[in-house]
C-alpha cells in the first residue's frame, strides 16, 4: 500500500461550527478531550501504513500548524515522506486563495507531480472515524477504477447534508447529486476518494473550472463515462461539519459500548498530548458518565459531560451534558447545561449558562442552532450570577461590557463580536 500517499483537505472555516471556527480553521477543532478532528484522519494514515502526508490549509491556520508541527506524534517526522503542510501562496499558474477541494489540489500539483507513489488518497480533515485505507485502495487497484468513493448509509433525514450516489452493477456509481433537498437513495459519499494520480493531475489541469470534488469532478467523471467506484464502509463515521453533529458526536462517546472505540490498542489515535497532572477529583465531588482530561481538578457536580485537560470545576458548580475545552475555569455554583464551553473561559460563581426550558432558535443561525445548545466562545468571561438562556452564541473574548448591565441573556440571542 505504499503506492499511494495522502492529501487532507483542512483548510477549511464552517460558519455552521460558529465560535468554534471562529479562532481556529475546522480540522483544528478539539474533539473528545484530548484530540482534535485532524488527529483522525491522520492517524488513520499511519495505521494504514501510509507515511507520505500532504495537509492543504488555508483559513486560520496557526493552531492547526502547532499542533502538527513536524509530524512527531504520528511517526511523520521523516526525511521522506512524512508529513508536508501545503499552504496557500501567491505567484506562477495556480498561486492565489484556494476556491475549494479540488482546486486546492490544483494549486498543488507541482507537489502532486514530484510524488513517486502511483495513486492519490484525498481525504477530509473533518470527519471522525477510525477506517483502514488498506481495502479500499486494494479494490480500487484491483478493480481497474479511475477513481474509488467511500461510501455508507446514512439517516434518510440527513440525506440534504450529503453527496448522494447511486449504484448501478459491480459497484459502479452511476448517478451522484450534491446535497439534494430530497433523496430516495441514502448511500453516501465520505469525501474519501482514490484518484490514479495521473488521471487526476490531466483533469484538474484540463478543466479549471472544477473547483470542489464532490460538486464538479466526481459528476463530471461519471459523466464522461470514466470507472468511477464505490467503497462500501461499514463502521462509524461522524460528519461534524455543524454544532449540533459536534456535539452528538462528543456525547456518543459516553455511551456505554460507544461506536468510536477510542481505546483500541490496535488502532490508536496519536495526537499532540500536554504534559499535565493526574486529575483531581475533590471529596464532595460527583462524577458519572464523563471522561475527564488529564490536568482537570473536579470539585463539583459532572453529569454525561467530556472536559478536556486543565478543567476547573469549584465545589457547588453542576456541568451536565456539555464538552468543556481546554483550561476553562467554572466556579462555584455556576450551572453549565447543555453547552460547548471554549478553551480559557471563566464561567463565573452563580453563572447559569444554558437555563430554562424556552427553546427559541439563534437569531443569526436559526437553521442550526434550534436544539437548546449554548455556545461560548474562547477566553469568554460570563459574570458573577449571569443567566443565559438556549441557543445562545457568545462570541470569543466577550468579557463584562459586552454583557452591559444586563443580569438575564434570553433565549437565541449573541453577545459580543465575530472574529471571523
Amino acid at each position: 500500500m505504499a503506492n499511494a500517499f495522502a492529501m487532507i483537505m483542512a483548510g477549511g472555516s464552517s460558519e455552521e461550527l460558529s465560535v468554534l471556527t471562529e479562532v481556529r480553521a475546522e480540522a483544528a477543532v478539539p474533539f473528545g478531550g484530548k484530540f482534535r478532528i485532524i488527529d483522525f484522519p491522520l492517524s488513520n494514515c499511519v495505521n494504514s501504513g501510509i507515511f507520505n502526508v500532504a495537509i492543504l490549509t488555508q483559513y486560520k491556520p496557526r493552531s492547526l500548524n502547532d499542533h502538527i508541527g513536524i509530524g512527531k506524534p504520528w511517526d511523520l517526522d521523516r526525511a521522506q515522506g512524512g508529513v508536508r503542510l501545503l499552504q496557500p501562496y501567491r505567484g506562477g499558474r495556480y498561486g492565489d486563495w484556494q476556491k475549494g477541494t479540488a482546486d486546492a489540489v490544483r494549486r498543488n500539483l507541482d507537489f502532486v507531480a514530484q510524488q513517486d507513489e502511483e495513486h492519490v488518497l484525498i481525504l477530509a480533515g473533518d470527519h471522525i472515524y477510525l477506517m483502514d485505507y488498506r481495502p479500499m485502495l486494494r479494490q480500487h487497484i484491483q478493480s481497474n477504477a479511475d477513481l474509488t468513493v467511500a461510501v455508507r448509509r446514512v439517516n434518510p433525514h440527513e440525506t440534504h447534508r450529503f453527496g448522494i450516489v447511486t449504484l448501478g452493477p459491480d459497484d459502479r456509481i452511476v448517478d451522484f447529486r450534491e446535497k439534494p433537498k430530497r433523496s430516495r437513495e441514502t448511500l453516501a459519499s465520505m469525501g474519501i476518494y482514490v484518484f490514479r494520480k495521473n488521471l487526476l493531475m490531466e483533469t484538474l489541469q484540463a478543466h479549471e473550472e472544477y473547483l470542489d470534488f464532490g460538486r464538479d469532478v466526481l459528476p463530471a467523471m461519471i459523466a464522461q463515462g470514466w470507472c468511477v467506484r464505490a467503497y462500501a464502509f461499514p463502521g462509524y463515521w461522524a460528519d461534524v461539519g455543524n454544532v449540533q453533529a459536534y456535539w452528538e458526536a462528543n456525547m456518543s462517546l459516553l455511551a456505554e459500548d460507544p461506536a468510536l472505540n477510542l481505546y483500541d490498542p490496535d488502532w490508536v489515535v496519536h495526537t499532540r498530548s500536554e504534559e499535565r497532572a493526574p486529575v483531581k477529583i475533590g471529596g464532595n465531588a460527583q462524577v458519572g458518565g464523563s471522561l475527564i482530561s488529564n490536568g482537570c481538578w473536579v470539585d463539583g457536580v459532572v453529569e454525561r459531560s467530556i472536559l478536556s485537560p486543565g478543567v476547573r470545576v469549584a465545589e457547588g458548580a453542576v456541568v451536565r451534558d456539555s464538552v468543556v475545552l481546554a483550561d476553562t475555569i467554572i466556579e462555584a455554583g455556576a450551572v453549565v447545561d447543555r453547552c460547548v464551553i471554549d478553551k480559557r473561559v471563566h464561567i463565573g460563581a452563580g453563572a447559569r449558562v444554558g437555563d430554562g426550558d424556552d427553546n427559541t432558535a439563534n437569531k443569526a443561525m436559526p437553521s442550526v442552532l434550534n436544539t437548546g445548545l449554548t455556545l461560548v466562545g474562547e477566553h469568554s468571561v460570563i459574570p458573577e450570577g449571569m443567566v443565559i438562556g438556549r441557543n445562545v452564541v457568545i462570541h470569543p473574548e466577550s468579557t463584562e461590557k459586552d454583557f452591559g448591565r444586563r443580569k438575564k441573556v434570553p433565549s437565541g440571542a449573541d453577545i459580543g463580536v465575530s472574529l471571523r
